[in-house]
Formats: C-alpha cells, structure tokens, sequence
C-alpha cells in the first residue's frame, strides 16, 4: 500500500526531474567519439615525437638479454639439472612418441627403406577406421582423400603431417580428457581452468612456437609439445561443457539407486556425454592440424614445411599443391570425426537396430584390412606409393599459370582494391597510431578499454599497453594492431551484410553455411596462397587473407544472432509500417548487439592470428619479428619479445570485446 500511494506522487512531482536524467545520460558513442577527436587534434600537435620506432635491425637491452639467456641456456643444456632431468627427458619421451609413428607410416625404419606399413596399409587402416567410427560415406572419402594425397606426389609429406597429429592429438587427450571431466565435475576447479583455457585459446599460433624453441631446441618435439598445448583447450572446455550439460534428473536417478560417484561417471554422465566428447575430439584434430602446419617454422616436418619454403620463394604452384593435400586432410579428418560423432547419437537412437549385421562385416573388414596392412609391410609394390606425383606437377602448372594470368589480367583491378584499401584506410590510420606519442595511443587504448568494457578492462589494458612498451617493439606492435583493426571493420561489414542476410532466409543459410563450415577447417596456412597469387607479396595480402579467415566467424554469429530475435517483434514493426531496411537497422541488429560483440571478439582474435602468419608474405611488424627470430640467431631476442607482444594485443583486444559483450547482454 505505501508504495502504491508514493508512486503517484513521483509522477506528480513537477518538471525539473526529466531535463536532469536526459543530461546524465550520454551514449557511449559519443564517449567514444570524443575520445578520437582529442586524439585527433593531439596527433595534429604532437606527430612524429616519442614514438619509440625501433629500426629492423637493432635491439633493445631486452633483447640483448633473451639472446644471453638463450645462449647460455644452450651451453648448459646439458649439465643443468632442471634440463637434465625434466624438459630433456620430455623432449625424449616426445621425440620417441614421433619417431615411433613415423617410422610407422612415413619414414624409413632401421634397416628398412620404406615404413613398417605401406601406403595399401595406411589406407586400408584409414578406411576401416573411418567406416569403423562412423559410416561408409567418411570410410569413401578417407580412402579417396589419401589416395589423393599419394596422387599429388606428397605421400611422405602428408604421412609426415599425420603422424604429428596422431602424436600431438594422443598426448593432449591423455590430459584433456580427464582435466576436462574434473571442470564438469568441480566448480571451484571450471572457475581454476577457464581464465587459464580463455588465454591460451586467445593467443595466436605463432606465440607458441618461440618460447618452446628455448626450452626443447627445434623439430618433432617442440612442434609436437607447442601442438599439445594449443590443441588440448577445447577439448578440456567441451568436456566440461558436456558433463555440465547432463540432466540433473538423470543423475538424481541414478544416485536414488545407489550409484556411487564413480558408476554415476562411468554409467551415466560420460555416456550421455559421449557425442559432445567426440566434437571436442574433433576441434582438438582440427587445431592440431593448424598448428602442426606452421610448426614448419621450426623444422617440423611434412606439408607444412613444403608450403613454408614455397611462400619464401614464392612459388605459388607448388604452394597450391601442398595447400591444397592440407585442406583434403583437414577435411577428411574433420568429416569422419564429424561423422563418428553423429553414429554416436544415430547408435543411441536406433537401440542397437543395426548391430546384428554390422559386427560379422566390422569383422570381415579387419581381416581385410590385416591383409593389406601384411602386403604393405612385405612388398614393395604396396610400400612405396606407385607413380611420380604427375597430378601434383600438373595442379602446380595449372596454379602458376593461373597466376600468371591473374597478374596479366586482373592486376588493374587487384592494384585498384589493393590501392582503395591500402590509402583509404590502413595507411591514415597505421600513420595515426604508429606517429602519435606512445603515451597518447596508451591512454587512448585505457579510455577506450573503459568507455567499452569497464574500469576491469581499462585497468587489464594498462597493463598491456605497459609491457608492450616494455617488450621494446612497440612501432611494430601498432602496425600490426592497424591492420588487425582495419581488417576487422571490413569482417564485420561482411559479417553484417551476410550474417542478416542468412538470419533472415533459412534458404540462404542453408546455402551458404556448408561453405562457412569448410572455410573454417582450413589452416590459417592455406589462405595465404591464393591472395599471393593475386597480390604479390605485401601486407595487403595477409589483410585479404585475414579477412576471409576471420569472415565465417562473424558471418554465422550475427546470423544466429538475428534469427534469434522474436518472430513476433518482428511481425509486430512490420505491422506498424516498417519497411525491410528499418526492421534491419531499428529492430534486429539493434536486438542482436551481444552477437554483434562476440561477433566483433571472435573477429579480431581470428584476424590477429592471421595478420601475423602474413609475415610470411611481406606483411612486416611482429610476425616477420618472429620469423626472423627462427631464422636469424641474433633477432631471437627480437622474435621472443614480438612473440609476447601479439598475445598482449591479443589479451587486450579479448578482454575489452568480451566485457563490452557482457555490458551489452546486461
């Protein structure tokens, strides 16, 4: 009753009240934008002072103590106990692990000239498995993608790559899998893991590479570990996620019986679970097979290596080739495990309809394969792929040719969007952050860390923007942060544009969704070729190619993201007059801003991976840093520091995008 009676006393209070709570509200936007002009005239001002360029070649007293670190390390490799008896013996253990499954499907063994199983062996295996865990349809496709493979001239190269992911994918499982059941199980150890999960998954590819090199040399062994740590991630995430996920009634049900923690586990959650599992075991496949590619930068062996040394020498036909047997992999791995997770649900659902006649045929398929695999251990007719990889020769022409044609034909449109982009945005705005003061761009990037994300994420950008100074490469750090913005204002045009497109008409997304899926099974690796085919090797290449990386993200984010919007909102705009355009811009994007933000979070993190991996092919700033650190022993110091500059751009653009994303679902 007495609030009843206040109430309409507030609303009687006269006038004053409304103008005041108009004038406290002001838009984030606008903070936003007042915050660039003050860069703006500043930079007018200041341009061109304490901008802390550091030229190719010199390094800093950061730098110069790496390279002592790394020296001396190598000098006491073996007399210091820590490495004596830990990182050596893990990178032995490791190093055996490879070498075992290579001298099993890819290398010559001991006295042998070819392996212990000969490429009949491996795609007798490859298929049996592949119809074994899933259907006969993935059991095709392996059989067809490796014999492909083989076809291509890259037999060895492919085996090279697979017995790297057997070996990296076998090893993260042996710890992801039960860390990933403890997060389903424990919150106080999820609440542990995810900080931990959510930086690891933030940092791009590359990062892992330098640091690994100073503690396990490099090769196998420090391609494989680096694998293991960015591949086990989500699969510990989408373990948890699934054990999480189990009814709570089933396992009320199943403790009311007296089942204790164990059976409760090993009965109900992991079985209910199992189809989840497999699709994590699916994502840890697909990012050891893009980590193992640029693993190559270390001496990791396979088709990576073939693409590393063709993009140096930029020689786009045998690029094309190789890239092409790593997008086959990567497709047949993904649509057989794929396809195993599938019979899991169709096996539960079926009640066992089928397991009458498939157990003789799985049978009868072993006893075939067991041949194939002795014929392939015994002669060297089915050990040695037959042929001399003339598909490949010809898939190479054909590739260069095209690219010959491209540049005869195309290169006044190439050059003109090249041009357009290239002077229209990258170059005012990498001149605007890369000229202004070190300290104007750190306190633009806190006030905006603020504005956006709140005084958490202001105060996580100061600590970033502090130790990128410190890392010593912090021109180079702005150039890459230029492109890596750049490149993600035109993802989300596209991601807008196509995303809306697909929310809107169930047909387009069937359409085009199948082509987004396959985009992202590609390694970041694939994507370089073709634009270097189109545009030479420049930064605009990697910007092209971070774009189309990072697009399918976005794409079927804000297409979620606009179909979830209420059918009946949208009824009601149009039937207050609202034409297409403004139930787009008044109602559904405005309704999908937390899509927009994750959209915008996981856009930028796709897009610095790639920025970087386009130092390959003239993209500059941090990622030639870490490149030259692999290939020249005096910039290691150098590539260590830009390595650790990439995951505190990285850090900082997640944190600001994903608190922003909280403040907007708020």
């Amino acid at each position: 009753m007495t609030v009843a009676v206040e109430k309409p006393e507030r609303t009687r209070t006269p006038g004053p009240a409304a103008p005041v709570k108009e004038t406290r509200k002001v838009s984030r936007s606008m903070v936003v934008g007042a915050i660039l002009v003050v860069w703006l005239v500043l930079f007018a001002v200041l341009r061109g002072k304490q901008t802390l360029a550091l030229a190719a070649a010199d390094l800093t007293d950061l730098h110069r103590w790496i390279n002592d670190v790394n020296d001396s390390i190598g000098a006491n490799r073996n007399s210091n106990p820590l490495f004596l008896y830990f990182f050596n013996e893990i990178r032995l253990v490791i190093d055996n692990l490879v070498i075992f499954i290579q001298e099993l499907i890819s290398q010559p063994s001991g006295a042998r000239p070819v392996p212990q199983i000969g490429w009949l062996g491996v795609v007798g295996i490859a298929g049996y498995l592949s119809w074994a865990v899933g259907n006969w349809r993935a059991a095709l496709l392996a059989v067809a993608g490796c014999t492909f493979m083989g076809l291509q001239g890259l037999w060895q190269e492919s085996m090279d790559t697979l017995a790297l992911i057997l070996c990296a994918v076998f090893v993260a499982l042996l710890f992801a899998l039960p860390l990933g059941v403890w997060a389903g199980l424990s919150d106080r150890f999820n609440r542990i893991m995810t900080p931990f999960l959510d930086f690891m998954q933030t940092m791009p590819t590359f990062v892992y590479l330098a640091p690994l090199t100073l503690f396990f040399l490099i090769g196998g062994a420090s391609a494989t570990i680096a694998t293991v740590i960015y591949a086990a991630p989500p699969a510990i995430r989408i373990t948890a996620h699934a054990i999480r996920n189990v009814p709570a009634t089933t396992v009320e049900a199943a403790d009311s019986l007296g089942a204790t923690r164990r059976q409760s586990l090993l009965k109900v959650l992991l079985p209910m679970s199992k189809r989840t599992v497999v699709m994590g075991v699916n994502q840890t496949i697909m990012a050891a097979l893009a980590m193992v590619t640029i693993a190559a930068l270390i001496n990791a062996p396979g088709l990576g290596a073939v693409v590393v040394q063709a993009l140096q020498s930029l020689d786009v036909g045998t690029a094309f080739n190789a890239g092409l047997a790593i997008v086959v992999m990567a497709i047949v791995l993904d649509r057989v495990t794929t396809a195993a997770a599938a019979r899991e649900e169709n096996a539960r659902r079926s009640k066992n309809r089928f397991v009458t006649w498939r157990r003789p045929l799985l049978g009868a398929g072993a006893a075939v394969t067991a041949v194939l695999v002795y014929l392939s251990h015994t002669y060297l007719w089915a050990a040695e792929f037959p042929g001399d990889g003339t598909i490949g020769s010809h898939i190479a022409s054909a590739a260069d040719s095209a690219t010959a044609w491209a540049q005869d034909n195309l290169s006044g449109l190439t050059n003109a969007i090249r041009d357009v982009i290239t002077n229209g945005l990258l170059n005012p705005f990498q001149t605007l952050v890369t000229d202004s003061p070190w300290w104007l761009v750190g306190a633009v990037l806190v006030a905006l860390g603020v504005v956006l994300g709140g005084w958490r994420s202001g105060v996580t950008t100061a600590v970033c923007v502090g130790l990128l100074v410190g890392t010593g490469v912090w021109s180079d750090a702005m150039t890459t942060l230029a492109s890596t913005l750049v490149a993600t204002v035109l993802v989300m045009v596209l991601g807008i544009v196509f995303g809306v497109w697909m929310g809107r008409s169930p047909l387009v997304d069937r359409v085009i969704r199948p082509s987004l899926d396959a985009a992202q099974v590609m390694p970041p690796f694939v994507y370089l070729v073709p634009f270097l085919a189109l545009f030479g090797p420049t930064r605009f290449t990697a910007i092209v190619a971070a774009i189309v990386y990072g697009a399918p993200v976005a794409m079927k984010i804000i297409a979620d993201g606009v179909r979830a919007v209420p059918e009946t909102t949208v009824e009601a705009a149009t039937s207050a007059g609202c034409n297409t355009w403004q139930i787009i811009t008044k109602v559904q994007l405005p309704m999908s801003r937390s899509a927009l933000t994750l959209a915008t979070n996981q856009g930028l993190i796709y897009v610095l991976s790639m920025v970087v991996v386009g130092g390959l092919v003239g993209a500059g700033a941090l990622g030639y840093d870490v490149v030259a650190g692999f290939s020249q022993g005096q910039l290691f110091g150098k590539g260590l520091a830009a390595g650790l500059a990439i995951v505190l751009l990285g850090v900082m653009f997640d944190r600001i995008t994903q608190a922003a994303a909280r403040r907007t679902s708020a």
